[in-house]
């Protein structure tokens, strides 16, 4: 969807927390937004995208139930803030996200090196023996 998007930096959304508040039964599970938590923080990676693919990307995320928001600021290892596009769905639910949509953050999670914290945490999804 954004073949040409170029890698900033590694940042986190503090005060945030990774939610699931969307069910899709075709994707087997609870799609992701965020959502405002204090004492969270949500790790990942920043690009830069031209206008044609966000707006490529602003269409499969509304078509999925999330809407672009300017609300929330990534902040660097360094300390640094930068005013990044999140998309955030509206729904109330908590669903479970699905196996093979975990196992994929945590391997990007960990290409990208994120805090071996974060990781530990996307990684007790996989541990669920409900799944």
């Amino acid at each position: 969807m954004a073949p040409n998007a170029e890698f900033v930096r590694i940042a986190h959304l503090p005060e945030v927390r990774l939610c699931f508040p969307l069910h899709r039964p075709e994707f087997g599970g609870g799609l992701p937004s965020v959502t405002p938590a204090p004492g969270h923080t949500v790790w990942g990676a920043l690009f830069e995208v031209s206008a044609d693919e966000a707006e490529a990307i602003d269409a499969a995320e509304k078509a999925e139930g999330r809407l672009p928001t300017t609300e929330f600021r990534a902040v660097d290892r360094e300390g640094a803030t930068y005013r990044v596009v999140t998309h955030v769905a509206a729904a109330d639910g908590e669903y479970e996200p699905s196996r093979e949509y975990m196992e994929a953050v945590v391997s990007g999670s960990r290409c990208w090196k994120l805090p071996t914290g974060w990781i530990a945490g996307l990684e007790e999804y996989l541990e669920d023996p409900l799944f």
